[in-house]
């Protein structure tokens, strides 16, 4: 027969309940600066934010014209590796392109 363990049923039931939150998402953006190419932004969006070429050259004018845009919401690990990438290619290729991370509250 098998025994009643109260203490067992109440970690489950607290288990389900932690189980069921979303990890907060995370915007990323790129910030334009006078010396990027486009072009490099636009290959920076395709390969590191994985954009289709419309996509890449959609958000590459954004980030010209109104000096910022959004290139995807991940979770914060996800996030923080793209931001890094990002640093890391640009700083590699000579260029200063800069991309941030803010968290997604809405």
């Amino acid at each position: 027969m098998a025994e009643n363990h109260p203490d067992l049923q109440e970690e489950l039931e607290v288990d389900r309940e932690t189980r069921l939150e979303e990890p907060p998402m995370y915007r990323v953006y790129l910030i334009n600066d006078d010396y990027t190419p486009m072009d490099f932004v636009v290959d920076i969006l395709m390969t590191v934010f994985r954009k289709s070429r419309e996509d890449a050259n959609a958000i590459m004018l954004l980030v010209h014209h109104q000096g910022k845009g959004l290139c995807g919401v991940y979770t914060y690990e996800v996030a923080e590796t793209k931001v890094d990438t990002v640093h890391e290619i640009a700083e590699e290729s000579g260029y200063p392109l800069r991309s941030i991370m803010e968290r997604n509250d809405l």
